[in-house]
């Protein structure tokens, strides 16, 4: 495992490696952020909200979960003076092993990334999962809407990691169930859980 020190974007969904996700920036503490990061063409984590709220209160306290997903600026525009729409892609993910809040409230974390899921082949009774998201996929093709998916390429809907990853992001899931799913360290047990909660719905 490797160490590092990220800035922190605690958000109330989780980001996973492999997917995509849209944000508005428009607080100060990110504005900063984004445009270092940019600059620098470096990371920064996404962990999900333990307590507190996405806008900086005053009075209001934020309690952060511990594992996360260091996201990859992929573009970046500024809609108006203060207010920037960005796109990014999960990596990698890592452990918080200590964070402080620095200049305008930013957290910054010192992390340990942790291994890349083992490409784990789907077994015969999860492979129905992962056809229906092949399905998706497809049908997003054939209706020219396939860039609007929070989905990167390659697909790898063979492995467990990747599809489990996918319906992770693509389904409405509370903060928690997603907090526990970006946790799972075998691939194949976060798929397996997926299965659970996608019967749940």
């Amino acid at each position: 495992m490797s160490e590092l020190t990220i800035p922190l974007f605690p958000l109330s969904q989780a980001l996973f490696p492999d997917s995509m996700m849209p944000l508005r920036i428009f607080e100060v503490r990110y504005l900063h952020m984004i445009k270092r990061c940019q600059r620098d063409k470096t990371p920064f984590g996404i962990v999900v909200l333990r307590q507190g709220s996405e806008v900086q209160k005053p009075g209001e306290s934020e309690s952060l979960h511990t594992v996360g997903c260091l996201a990859q600026l992929t573009d970046v525009a500024e809609i108006q003076p203060g207010l920037l729409f960005v796109h990014c892609t999960g990596t990698q993910r890592f452990r918080v092993l200590a964070n402080e809040r620095g200049a305008y409230g930013l957290w910054n974390a010192r992390v340990d990334l942790l291994p890349a899921d083992i490409a784990t082949d789907i077994p015969p009774d999860l492979q129905p999962i992962a056809d229906e998201l092949g399905s998706l996929i497809a049908g997003a093709q054939r209706q020219g809407v396939e860039a609007q998916l929070p989905i990167t390429r390659p697909y790898r809907l063979d492995e467990c990691g990747w599809v489990a990853n996918q319906w992770a992001t693509l389904l409405d899931l509370d903060s928690e169930a997603k907090s526990m799913l970006l946790t799972e360290e075998d691939p194949l047990s976060r798929l397996t859980q997926i299965k659970l909660l996608m019967k749940q719905k």
